[in-house]
């Protein structure tokens, strides 16, 4: 037994005793058993290893060399192999100090529809680790290993180098060539990152097509490779930062003073006036004075909107009521619907009413003031409860995709303007952010404007001024407020797409855009039909609708599928007759849903035969007609062209929709107040000049198309441009800042527009 102790032992130290293997010759495989650390059984650098590995066979080549102080060597390995077994490929893995590689040859790649790509030879790049002046020279140590479960062998050819320009150079220009299965990374120093070069194995996942034949492209794709040109330079510095913040903080600011400025000239005449004695002029603000222009007073219990028949001119419709309500006080709190008479008296005559021939103010301003102005404040209310739960989700999405980005350094995940794309924090591109200030800004400071006359207005009304109470158009402001609300709400919500711009989030940057141009619609409708526009909860609903719509046109329009364009042409032309018909006959136009024989339809075509075929009578509302063909033959084209070419960008087809009906009726009603021989004062005469101007200018820099998620991330770079203004803005911001004056001006308009009709009775002011 002790003959076969020692026995054991000289056979266990016979290894040791065996002289190294010379320098000069090719590797031979190690046995698994041997320590592979011992540097006598090293390998050479840029040096070909030829071998055959199999199920028994496994072969781990060393490398060693020794790193420097300041001196960064990185080294690449390449794999080859001719086998083209996918069942038993060629395993190679990689151990470093810190960290471990591994991959197979052949490399497999996916393409477009199943399309495979099989790569045969596969090189990576090992980053080292860097000495320090505190750790002195580093011995890095390298093992390759390569294995393969394939029964019969399979060859492989191995080259390892040191690659002399690993790191790249500000203001340097970098020359080389990438592959699919051989990707390059360069380091950038001081600033301790990696760029990283990916090549993709077809040309569909940078163009979004290819045009060579199957067999030829499979060939082809095989063999393809990229040659690169990387410079680094340098970001800019902090001071443009903070020029770029203070400079949109002094634009918007600028309006505050020239607001303040007007306000001031307006308090100034308001003041003179008063000293004068004169009344019953206009000082551009919508405040007259309170002097009363008839000599008798007018009695407390007066009906908001009601004109004495005593003081009436002939011939004008009298809208005084025989039943007239108790007037307590003016104000708008604790005020509830159940608590005043609705008048059943109007409920009954009121088909009588907005049916008439020529309709005056005064017969659709009827109803209390306080029961009107409290629905109408419903639209402010609704709508920050609305942007509240609509933002908050939305700032959480967003920050998960800039973490992701942050995390992983994929840059296709948010296509951005990358040449004028400056990081802050966290953000990748806080310009984009930044330039949606001027939406939060401006619509502050239209709150406070409208808030200044909302106060005015009531304190007009505490002191029973009587041109507040029965001339000019009645002021309700809820719809204002949501209006500014909505402006606010849209820079945050565009401000939170340009966090990481892409496919998913665009209908946060348009969700807000379609409920301000929703709203501005019920404003001016609003205006000469105060007593019957819509409520707020059937106004939401339908934005609600809108938004839903919308969504489904983002997920199946894109695809180019018919069935749903068909759909939403037939839907968009219903509703525009549906509408049409409500505001031409002032929504006393009912169906009768209890005529089961649908009797209503063959009543329809007789009136259309006889007025429009036999007899070819005139319309008896002109105007309204006119507006109603003009507007279904905008959204007939709509239909049709969304049928026909389908647009991959269906938001912004949506919002086109709402842009151009909005613009409709706003020259409409412009012309139509012409038309009556009213007039258009110096204030709401600049602001429509100044939205003119302002959105013609927003519009060009809209369409520059710096970057564009409808096609691949390749494709949205190559329509990245340099900065226009500090080094800092691109075309894009300019129309952050231009769109959202144009919108404060277009607001201001909206605001100001009816101010020349203070002074004029309501039961002269026409409804249009």
């Amino acid at each position: 037994m002790r003959g076969c102790t020692l026995l054991c032992a000289l056979l266990c130290a016979l290894p040791c005793l065996l002289p190294p293997a010379a320098p000069g010759l090719p590797a031979q495989p190690l046995a698994r058993r041997r320590d592979p650390r011992d540097p006598a059984r090293g390998a050479e650098f840029d040096r070909i290893y030829n071998g055959v590995v199999s199920l028994s066979t496994e072969n781990i080549y060393s490398f060693n060399y020794t790193s420097q102080p300041g001196q960064v060597n990185a080294v690449r390995v390449y794999v080859n192999s001719s086998s083209e077994n996918l069942d038993y490929p060629v395993l190679v893995v990689v151990r470093q100090q810190k960290e471990v590689l591994s991959w197979q040859v052949p490399l497999l790649f996916q393409g477009l529809y199943q399309r495979s790509y099989n790569y045969q030879e596969v090189s990576r790049t090992l980053c080292p680790s860097e000495a320090t002046n505190e750790t002195g020279p580093l011995e890095q140590l390298i093992f390759v290993d390569v294995a393969s479960m394939a029964p019969l062998g399979a060859q492989y050819r191995l080259l390892v180098t040191k690659i002399k320009r690993f790191q790249l150079q500000t203001n340097v220009a970098f020359h080389f060539t990438a592959s699919p299965s051989q990707p390059q990374k360069k380091d950038f120093p001081g600033e301790q990152f990696y760029v990283v070069f990916v090549i993709k194995p077809e040309d569909y996942a940078c163009g979004g097509s290819f045009f060579i034949q199957e067999k030829e492209n499979q060939t082809w794709n095989l063999q393809r490779a990229k040659n690169l040109k990387v410079t680094i330079v340098p970001s800019i510095k902090g001071s443009v930062y903070v020029k770029s913040i203070l400079l949109s903080f002094l634009i918007f600011f600028s309006f505050y003073l020239g607001c303040l400025l007007v306000a001031f000239v307006h308090y100034i005449r308001y003041q003179r006036k008063s000293i004068d004695g004169s009344f019953g002029s206009n000082d551009g603000s919508g405040n007259t004075s309170v002097s009363h222009p008839i000599a008798a007073s007018t009695p407390e219990e007066s009906n908001y909107g009601a004109i004495d028949e005593s003081s009436s001119s002939p011939g004008r419709q009298m809208s005084s009521s025989d039943g007239r309500q108790p007037c307590h006080s003016d104000t708008d709190s604790s005020v509830e619907e159940s608590d005043f008479d609705t008048m059943p008296d109007i409920e009954s005559d009121k088909n009588v009413i907005r049916t008439k021939m020529f309709l005056y103010l005064s017969d659709l301003s009827r109803k209390d003031r306080r029961i009107v102005s409290k629905k109408y404040n419903i639209y402010f209310w609704n709508i920050v409860t609305i942007a509240v739960f609509y933002a908050l989700p939305v700032i959480q999405l967003v920050i998960t995709y800039q973490t992701i980005v942050n995390v992983t350094g994929n840059q296709d995940i948010c296509y951005y303007n990358f040449l004028c794309a400056h990081p802050w924090g966290v953000l990748s591109a806080f310009n984009n952010i930044l330039s949606n200030l001027g939406h939060m800004l401006l619509g502050c400071l239209f709150l406070l404007i409208v808030l200044r006359r909302d106060i005015l207005h009531r304190r007009a009304l505490e002191a029973k001024d009587i041109f507040a109470m029965e001339y000019g158009i009645p002021k309700h402001f809820g719809l204002f407020y949501a209006m500014g609300i909505a402006l606010m709400t849209e820079g945050v919500l565009s401000a939170c797409y340009h966090v990481c711009p892409n496919y998913s989030n665009f209908q946060f940057d348009t969700s807000f855009m379609y409920i301000i141009a929703g709203l501005c619609m019920l404003k001016l409708y609003q205006t000469r039909h105060p007593d019957i526009n819509a409520s707020a909860y059937a106004a939401y609903i339908s934005f609600a609708l809108v938004i839903t719509l919308t969504v489904l046109g983002v997920v199946f329009g894109k695809n180019d599928l018919w069935l749903f364009w068909v759909i939403f042409s037939a839907i968009h032309i219903l509703a525009s007759l549906a509408l049409s018909t409500q505001i031409y006959y002032m929504g006393r136009f009912k169906i009768d849903v209890s005529d089961t024989d649908l009797g209503i339809f063959r009543r329809a075509a007789m009136v259309f035969y006889t007025d429009c075929i036999q007899q070819c009578s005139r319309p008896l509302y002109m105007d309204r007609m006119v507006l109603l063909i003009m507007g279904n033959l905008v959204n007939w084209s709509f239909a049709l062209f969304g049928l026909i070419y389908r647009p991959r960008d269906f938001a912004s087809y949506m919002l086109g929709i709402f842009i151009c009906n909005l613009l409709l009726y706003l020259a409409f009603y412009i012309i139509m107040k012409l038309r009556s021989s009213e007039k258009i004062l110096l204030i709401p005469l600049f602001c429509i000049v100044a939205t003119a101007v302002v959105w013609a200018a927003a519009l060009y820099f809209f369409f520059q198309n710096l970057s564009s998620w409808e096609g691949t991330p390749a494709e949205s770079r190559e329509k990245n441009r340099e900065c226009i203004l500090l080094d800092f803005f691109d075309d894009h911001d300019i129309w952050h800042f231009l769109s959202a004056t144009a919108l404060f001006f277009s607001f201001l308009v909206l605001l100001t527009l009816d101010d020349d009709l203070d002074v004029v009775r309501r039961d002269q002011i026409p409804v249009f």
